[in-house]
Parts: C-alpha cells; structure tokens; sequence
C-alpha cells in the first residue's frame, strides 16, 4: 500500500474528472484498492462515449459514504460551480478530456470546448474555494511534437504540437500554468506517454488489436508500422499521479514514462502472440497473417521517448510494469471481461470504425 507522506492529503474532498473513462476509472480504483486515501471522492463525467460508469460500480457498492457520481460537462460553467460548492472540493485531479487523434481531426470542435473550455471552467471554480490545497493537471507527452531518432522529451522540451487533440491539450496546460503565475493557484502538471491496460475503449491501438484478433479480423496497422511509441502501464501511471497529488511540489511539472519504447508494428505482433497463446493454441494460422497497412493519418509523430528522470529522483517512482508483463496482463484482462467488451461496443464505435478504416475483407 503506498502511504501519502502529508497526513492531511489522504481525508479530504477529491474531485476526479473523467473518473469514468480508462485512466480516470482505473486511478479512481487505485485509491480505494491500494492507497490510503480516506477522504471522499466526487466523480464528475459526462459519460460520452468512452465513459462508462460499470467501469466502477464495485466501487460505488463497496464505498456509498464514500464515492459519488456526478454527470455532468465541465465546460458548462454553472454545472461545475454547483459542484464544487455542494462537495466543498478541496483538490481536483483533472482527466477529463477528449483524447482520441483521430477523432480531433474529424471533429476538433469538441476538443476545443472539453479540453480548453473545460479546464477554464475547472479553474475558476478552484479559484472560488476558500481552502483549495492542489489542482493536479494530466497533459500527454504529444504536446511536445514529433522526436527524431535520438532524444526525450524533458519538463523543458519546448510544445510543438501538430494535431488537433494535441493542440488543445497544450492550450489546457498553458492555462494551468497561466492560474498558478497570476492566482497563485496550488497546480501541478504531468505530461504522460502512451496508457494502455484494462478498461481501456476498443477504438485504441492496444484493445483494438487484442480484440480483432481475438474474433479473426484484419488488424490496422497505420503506415509503415515503425511510428515509436514509449508504453505505460495504466497501474503504474495512476501511482505516479497519486504521489504528485500528495508529494509533488506546487508549480512543478512531472513527465511520467514507461521506459518502453516500441515501434507499433511490434506492439501489434506481441500481441498477436499473445492472444495465440492465451486463447488460440489451436488454431490452424497465426493472428499476425490479419496485419493489414492502411492510409498514415494526417500528421503522424514519428516518435515519442519520455524522459523521467525528474519524477524517479524527486519521488522515487518508476514503473513496476514492463512491456511484456503489462501486455500479458492487459490481454489477460480483456480475454477474462468479454461482457465488459461487449457493453461498451455500440453501434457508434462500430460505426466509428467502419467509417474512419472502411471496410477491410
């Protein structure tokens, strides 16, 4: 159990944005399973299409004093100050955001009103509390751009973004630093790499691979297949931010990486072997035969590489997971959550799919 080292972080009002989309639902787990946070916690989603409130309904059984749900969009202003004021919110950690590229470049407008918007809206309403102690940002390591073949992104790497979805995350922590220089405001940042294990929406590379697989479809590799990507363990990202909310300094930015770095065709390859060895022993030819190269999408970072070295020396963090053991985990997960899988696929995620691959034979 990872024990805060401020007495006072662990029983307080936390309200956790996006609480019910994949990293949110799985950091929301992490503290009631693995911390010692005793305090009570205000989950506030909208629940679009990734979000999904069964992500936590053992949660919501086991801890009703304790864990509260609350729809809504933070970009709607009266919404969000209303639930401030009624659970006296004392410290935010902020995932709610629209996150999938592809997405942003078809429908940027929304990721402008979620991830700018709402995170304005966010800001003042932290500024409205009387006893506010930290406002906890997750940002994404594509604010920094595209890296060559050498290098890694620092706390200092300058923000290049080249997307949609990035820019708006880049314009969200401009805004967060923006409050703590004028306001004061208690804020820190993380800039995290690439997630991946359960719970995650089936329209990502990782679930959408282990999943096609699993039901002998083409699995879509964009381009060449050699874009580089550094993997982190949902479990070990949620540790990370925990120990910023309670022992990060205000001010600060941590990068947070899983010290893997893969090219995508290798990551969908693994888990082809995986999925042959976990639930296709038998079968007559290999998951990797359904590899398929489409279109690149407009804009693709070559490469991604986070550098935290920052976060390992200050509060002695580093993931506990690699790449193979978090595969293994994360295959075993949805191979053992079918019903979770089949829940969360609606007509709008296959649609989705069909609209943005076509139709692959």
């Amino acid at each position: 159990m990872i024990q805060s080292h401020e007495g006072n972080q662990h029983d307080h009002n936390l309200l956790v944005t996006g609480g019910a989309g994949f990293i949110g639902s799985n950091f929301i787990r992490y503290l009631f399973e693995q911390t010692d946070f005793s305090g009570r916690l205000i989950n506030f989603d909208l629940l679009t299409y990734a979000g999904n409130p069964a992500n936590l309904q053992d949660i919501q059984e086991l801890y009703p004093e304790r864990y509260v749900f609350v729809r809504g969009d933070i970009a709607d202003a009266a919404t969000v100050k209303a639930v401030f004021r009624r659970y006296d919110i004392e410290s935010v950690c902020h995932f709610a955001a629209e996150s999938h590229v592809d997405r942003s470049i078809k429908s940027p407008d929304r990721f402008i009103q979620t991830n700018i918007v709402g995170t304005f809206q966010l800001l003042e309403a932290a500024l409205s509390q009387k006893a506010f102690r930290r406002f906890h940002h997750i940002s994404t390591d594509e604010v920094f751009g595209s890296l060559g073949h050498d290098g890694m992104f620092t706390e200092e790497t300058a923000y290049q973004p080249r997307n949609p979805y990035s820019a708006s995350k880049a314009s969200s922590d401009h805004l967060v630093r923006a409050y703590a220089n004028t306001y004061s405001l208690p804020v820190t940042i993380s800039n995290c790499s690439n997630n991946y294990g359960p719970y995650q929406f089936p329209e990502k590379l990782i679930p959408l691979i282990i999943l096609n697989a699993l039901e002998g479809k083409p699995l879509p590799v964009y381009g060449d297949g050699k874009h580089i990507r550094d993997w982190l363990y949902v479990t070990d990202h949620c540790q990370a931010i925990w120990l910023i909310l309670t022992r990060g300094v205000a001010g600060e930015t941590y990068n947070i990486g899983g010290m893997t770095e893969r090219e995508n065709l290798y990551i969908v390859q693994r888990i082809c072997e995986l999925v042959d060895e976990l639930a296709r022993p038998d079968a007559d030819r290999p998951s990797s035969e359904l590899i398929r190269f489409v279109e690149d999408r407009p804009g693709h970072d070559r490469r991604y590489a986070i550098d935290f070295t920052k976060i390992r020396t200050e509060l002695d963090w580093q993931p506990r997971e690699d790449l193979d053991s978090g595969l293994k985990q994360t295959v075993e997960w949805y191979l053992g959550h079918r019903d979770w899988v089949n829940q969360v696929r609606t007509g709008e995620y296959r649609t989705w799919i069909k609209d943005h691959y076509g139709e692959m034979k």
